[in-house]
């Protein structure tokens, strides 16, 4: 597995306190509502981003310099063009799992659900998408958080999620998804 802290994005002030996370996965290119995702997090006063993976297109990731805060992510099983995904994010998305430690502990990012049990034994904070359904609940001692899906094409919602990690609190927001006509 990767250890490797979030890098600062360059040129963009970033928030201090709270110290929050934004969760994301799932987006599979839906503009508005990654658009609406970002707003959110800049809202809250995010001071990192988690993508769990599913951006699919590299084009998306333009919309995340808008964040005002740190990002990084995984990638899942529909991002395709992972040199390019990689190169645009700066060398933020790495290859599922991946470690890194933030506000003073340890999280480890994946996209698929199948090992977070195993991963929560050593994590504070195991992150995963790919169900498409928000989840959070405790194995061990470790938070575990799926955010839903952000693009909100197999569900019909578009959710992200928001830990507090101090409190170690997580909680799931629903973005409003409306279908286009």
């Amino acid at each position: 597995m990767d250890s490797h802290p979030g890098e600062r994005i360059k040129d963009v002030r970033c928030t201090t306190e709270p110290v929050k996370v934004g969760i994301i996965s799932d987006t599979h290119d839906n503009m508005p509502l990654i658009r609406r995702a970002v707003e959110l997090f800049r809202a809250e006063g995010v001071s990192l981003v988690v993508h769990a993976g599913d951006f699919v297109a590299p084009f998306t990731l333009a919309l995340y310099r808008e964040l005002g805060c740190d990002f990084i992510g995984v990638f899942g099983n529909n991002d395709g063009d992972q040199v390019l995904l990689k190169k645009r994010s700066d060398g933020r998305i790495h290859s599922a799992p991946h470690e890194f430690s933030f506000g003073g502990k340890r999280f480890i990012v994946t996209h698929y659900p199948d090992a977070v049990d195993a991963m929560a034994a050593g994590a504070d904070v195991v992150i995963h998408g790919h169900t498409h359904d928000p989840v959070i609940r405790k194995s061990g001692n470790a938070l575990i958080i799926n955010p839903g899906e952000c693009g909100g094409w197999s569900t019909g919602r578009s959710t992200v999620a928001v830990l507090d990690v101090e409190a170690m609190k997580a909680r799931v927001v629903d973005l409003d998804f409306r279908p286009s006509s």
